[in-house]
């Protein structure tokens, strides 16, 4: 009985490999594997691509029949025999409208002729060209399993025409394999004054967001409700498992601090305070300045439950440097004050009658030495505040200039002066691509890994910032990343560094957020034995998994009956009918080993860089930390618990209250 139980579990498993049939694959690998499946060309897969041409076969609905999904390319005898046949008439497609997003433009790069086809009658149709309303995305279920068509390429890189095409598979029942729990997220206030923090919260959880860094300069100086709706937006997280920064943006530090110090305002090159978009930026060089914001962050730190701290773009202004003296900063008279001590020449004479490039070099070069040491004080000053708090984390948020080497005369941003830090303060690095590279393709995000590895031998530290927003440049097939191209953006990324932050919650498209966790997921490989799967992770993994579960032959506790969660490395999984009486539900650190053992008790090992958070199915009645028996830190969290534990590495037992034995 427990073998066939376990066999049916496994059954439903989601499917972990695809097919293309067809000399050339366009970019559906791209596509596919931004979720989690990996390409297999053979019987062991159960999504196959049919590319044009491919011809009709019986094999094909018996497939589907038994579980099956068939994505059917355009016009070929295969797509006929399902229901989808062109016809004589023509139409030039070069934009289309979804149904998940009707209003949202979804337009091509270059326009595509296609016949106008018909679709089978019990087919749902998921987008059509924008002017004629000819069908280019459709599909039905049959049997176990289901076939989409569409009606032409998706494009080289996978994103280029159809951006839901995952979704319309997900809509016809297939489940990805993979999700992690990992992802960072920003958050304003501003966007989320009037909400169910407890619903969001497990919102943001589910899209598998692990830590939300929150705009903390709308809560610098203290004010009842502000201050009531931040404790409870800690909470909310807290007990879904989601870690909170306080997000910090200096120079910019509040709207009251700058209107009550317009003496310690920043100036721009043409000596206007600088208030330059949303920032209002003030004189960090001034030391007054210096330590009465110094003073603010750390009262901040201290009226909340802070996870950590991000010191977000701690440099100068502009992103055109020195070619717009309206925005270019810093030019107060501290700075000038000591450019013109060690220079001979006031830095304000670059915009009027010194035009030489030495000079300008040499100010560039001074500028980018004061961010350095602009950074290195705030690293210091977070760091300073570990002693009270020891579980604080710190991340310091720091523009590209690697893969956009002009950003360093730009806005002073360097990493090479600034990644050293990192072995003394132990921070995150988390690199935000700038504005002019944010047109480019998913494949940038290895290649800026590449160039920031030799700087640091600590490349667990660097992380990546997406930003998910519409872009300047022209871009296709959305202005915003959206769909597939998104996933693969996130997928690349997750793939080439440590952690993936995205800017921001409330830009990411809801149609997307399902998909977050799939695409977040790094796996190297995976193998299928029987009803067994071996998966090598490089960051630990959440695998769809129903019902119980061994993993390296042992009863695993790391199981909610939907989703199990592996360390980091090469694991084998499979099934089993029931798993132990106590489990972890959820687990946000980075785990390196679990085991239920025998008295009902959990033991665990891990690493966290701020506090872990476990989510408990019951209440444990102790808690036994690196042999020591410590008092539970617990919350409430609907019919379960969440356990906080310290931040390092740690071993823990948790035990729970004793079954009763039942009556003879």
């Amino acid at each position: 009985m427990l073998l066939i139980v376990a066999a049916s579990a496994c059954a439903q498993a989601p499917p972990l490999h695809f097919c293309i049939i067809g000399s050339d694959a366009a970019g559906w690998p791209q596509a596919l594997s931004s979720v989690g499946f990996s390409r297999q060309d053979s019987d062991l897969a159960k999504i196959f691509v049919l590319r044009p041409a491919t011809p009709a076969s019986k094999q094909w609905a018996d497939r589907v029949e038994h579980g099956a999904y068939l994505i059917l390319e355009g016009e070929s005898p295969i797509a006929e025999s399902f229901g989808f046949k062109g016809g004589k008439e023509r139409v030039p497609v070069g934009s289309i409208i979804d149904a998940r997003r009707p209003k949202l433009p979804i337009i091509w790069k270059n326009t595509l002729e296609i016949p106008r086809f018909s679709v089978a009658n019990n087919a749902t149709v998921f987008a059509k060209e924008r002017w004629t309303g000819a069908p280019v995305l459709a599909g039905y279920r049959r049997g176990a399993g289901a076939v989409l068509w569409v009606a032409a390429s998706p494009g080289e890189q996978g994103y280029e025409r159809f951006p839901y095409i995952l979704h319309a598979l997900a809509d016809l029942g297939l489940e990805t394999p993979f999700r992690s729990g990992r992802l960072w997220a920003f958050f304003d206030y501003s966007y989320r004054t009037r909400v169910d923090l407890d619903y969001f919260a497990a919102r943001w959880r589910a899209s598998g967001i692990g830590a939300l860094h929150v705009a903390a300069w709308h809560f610098y100086e203290p004010d009842s409700d502000r201050d009531t709706y931040l404790n409870n937006l800690i909470a909310a997280c807290h007990r879904k498992g989601i870690l909170v920064y306080a997000w910090l943006e200096l120079p910019h530090v509040s709207e009251k601090f700058w209107n009550d110090h317009p003496e310690w305002r920043e100036k721009t090159a043409v000596l206007q305070d600088a208030q330059l978009d949303w920032r209002k930026l003030m004189n960090l060089t001034n030391r007054d300045c210096f330590q009465a914001v110094s003073q603010g962050v750390k009262t901040l730190v201290d009226r909340f439950d802070w996870d950590g701290v991000n010191l977000a773009e701690l440099y100068f202004e502009s992103l055109e440097g020195a070619a717009n003296p309206a925005r270019f900063t810093p030019m107060n008279d501290d700075v000038r004050k000591m450019f013109r001590e060690a220079q001979g020449f006031d830095p304000l004479e670059l915009f009027s009658t010194r035009k030489d490039a030495a000079a300008l070099r040499a100010f560039l070069d001074f500028r980018a030495e004061l961010a350095r040491r602009m950074q290195q004080d705030w690293v210091g000053q977070i760091g300073g505040l570990r002693a009270a708090r020891p579980n604080l984390d710190m991340t310091l948020t720091h523009v590209d200039d690697r893969f956009d080497a002009g950003m360093k005369d730009a806005i002073g941003a360097d990493a090479a002066r600034v990644l050293p830090l990192v072995a003394e303060h132990d921070f995150t690095f988390l690199i935000e691509d700038p504005a002019t590279v944010w047109h480019l393709g998913p494949q940038r995000y290895p290649e800026i890994a590449r160039r920031y590895q030799p700087l640091t031998d600590r490349a667990d530290k660097l992380a990546i910032d997406i930003n998910v927003v519409d872009r300047y440049q022209d871009v296709y097939p959305t202005k915003q990343q959206t769909g597939t191209e998104l996933f693969e953006l996130v997928h690349l990324a997750a793939g080439a560094f440590s952690r993936v932050a995205l800017y921001f919650e409330n830009s990411i498209l809801s149609p997307d957020l399902k998909f977050l966790p799939a695409a977040a997921a790094s796996v190297r490989r995976v193998e299928e034995a029987g009803d067994a799967w071996t998966i090598d992770s490089p960051a630990g993994v959440g695998v769809r998994w129903p019902g119980g579960a061994a993993v390296d032959g042992k009863p695993w506790p790391l199981s909610d009956g939907a989703t199990v969660w592996l360390p980091a490395g090469v694991h084998k999984l499979s099934p089993l009918a029931a798993g132990p009486d106590n489990r972890i539900l959820d687990f946000n650190g980075d785990l390196q080993s679990a085991e239920a053992l025998d008295s009902g008790e959990l033991a665990l090992a891990y690493a966290a860089s701020s506090r872990a958070i476990a989510i408990l199915e019951k209440r444990p009645v102790a808690l036994e930390l690196d042999g020591a028996e410590t008092a539970p830190e617990l919350l409430a969290s609907g019919p379960h618990w969440a356990l906080l534990l310290p931040r390092g590495r740690h071993s823990a037992r948790i035990r729970f209250q004793a079954l009763r034995a039942s009556a003879p």
